[in-house]
């Protein structure tokens, strides 16, 4: 009977027990757990979430209590999944190879492979969110089991299910507890993103509040034009650049990483058609593509695709007056140096005038140090009976204003490196 219904003597009702130190602990506990989750901009969140969108294995790289355990529950959370989590170093090989169980009669049916409960759990749930976590510190024989649970998501005898999405976390070797290198073979299966923290993100999370991490909204309609754009991205460069196809780095660290292989090239590709598809940001992209096939393939795959959305030299040359050129300016001088190499490739006194009319374009709408090489180029192309456009006078000052900043900044830094020698 609950001490409440209790009666004192005399039979007044007893006072109700007080709550112990513990519950009221508990309260407190409670109150700092209760947090809410907002929609916030971090492109480190949207690239794990397309990763995860894409069905690609991930692997957060942080130092100790950078968030990573954090993030991937929030992440479960705002998605609706349950999360499992199994730390991978301190369980043994058998236990994502299956451990062998003798029935009836081995002789005819084999010695089948159980797999562990929790495989079970995910299997029968149908859906769910996997996290490794500590891969780092798992040993070379346990990452050796991993290979077949991360690329073909098998555990002994089960298969999981295609709702179950994979997400690992590690510490760099310098900073984990007993920390070994990835071995190549698992590290080329997973998408490596480096996951860092943002102290307003940290702060407004302490005070209660967290990003709230949601799927990506892919737009049905450009599926098929982002599936040929990641397609033309990739072959185009592999087409011209063959050994980046597979290329082991030589450093038994950067092989724990991300690496080129037509295993991760795939990856690329299909991350490429995610995030076009879902109007991901360019900061987004490449720390997807990096994360995937490493920083110097990456960042030539990411070259490779600004060129593609550059404008045809012809289009270009055809209406010079109604040419849209880049912002930026690295893909404003690609485009302007492509013009000239047209006129180049077939010159003509109307195409000659084009150029100098986009040039000129170029030099009212953005920096005028840009056109220098291009306008010196075109003006070597010129033909005796060509006349000069009047368009050449108002480059002419630009260009030379450009040129003598440019002698007045090495006179600057010449003067410079003498003092301080």
């Amino acid at each position: 009977m609950p001490a409440s219904t209790l009666l004192a003597a005399g039979g007044a009702p007893a006072a109700p027990a007080r709550a112990s130190r513990l519950d009221v602990a508990g309260e407190l506990l409670a109150l700092l757990r209760d947090t809410t989750t907002e929609p916030r901009h971090d492109d480190q969140l949207e690239a794990l979430t397309l990763a995860v969108a894409a069905d690609l294995p991930v692997l957060l790289w942080g130092e100790p209590g950078i968030g990573k355990t954090a993030a991937l529950t929030r992440l479960a959370e705002s998605l609706g999944l349950p999360l499992t989590t199994v730390i991978a170093s301190v369980h043994e090989p058998s236990d994502f190879s299956g451990l062998p169980v003798v029935g009836n009669d081995p002789a005819e049916q084999g010695v089948p492979m159980a797999p562990p409960d929790w495989a079970v759990r995910l299997v029968r749930a149908g859906r769910g969110l996997l996290f490794l976590d500590e891969l780092s510190t798992a040993p070379p024989a346990v990452q050796a089991a991993l290979l077949r649970l991360v690329l073909e998501r098998r555990i002994g005898a089960l298969r999981l299910p295609p709702g179950v999405r994979i997400v690992a976390a590690a510490n760099p070797r310098s900073s984990a507890a007993d920390g070994w290198e990835l071995s190549p073979p698992l590290a080329n299966r997973f998408v490596h993103l480096q996951w860092t923290h943002d102290h307003e993100v940290v702060v407004r999370g302490l005070g209660g509040t967290w990003p709230r991490a949601t799927l990506p909204r892919l737009d049905r309609e450009k599926l098929p034009e982002a599936v040929d754009l990641a397609r033309r991205a990739v072959c185009g460069l592999l087409a011209a650049r063959p050994k980046l196809v597979h290329q082991l780095p030589g450093s038994e660290t950067r092989r724990g990483g991300a690496w080129p292989s037509p295993r991760s090239w795939e990856s690329a590709l299909t991350l490429i058609a995610f995030a076009t598809a879902a109007g991901s940001s360019r900061e987004v992209l490449s720390l997807l593509v990096r994360g995937t096939v490493g920083d110097g393939p990456g960042l030539e795959l990411l070259a490779a695709l600004d060129r593609m959305d550059l404008p045809d030299p012809e289009t270009l040359l055809a209406d010079p007056a109604g040419a849209v050129l880049p912002e930026r300016g690295d893909l404003r001088q690609a485009v302007l140096d492509g013009v000239v190499e047209a006129v180049r490739g077939r010159p003509e006194k109307a195409r000659w005038d084009a150029a100098w009319e986009l040039l000129a374009r170029a030099t009212a709408t953005g920096a005028p140090d840009l056109v220098v090489v291009p306008a010196t180029t075109l003006a070597s192309l010129r033909r005796e009976d060509w006349d000069v456009p009047a368009t050449i006078e108002g480059l002419a000052g630009a260009v030379a204003l450009s040129r003598r900043a440019d002698r007045a900044a090495d006179r600057s830094a010449a003067a410079a490196k003498a003092g301080r020698r």
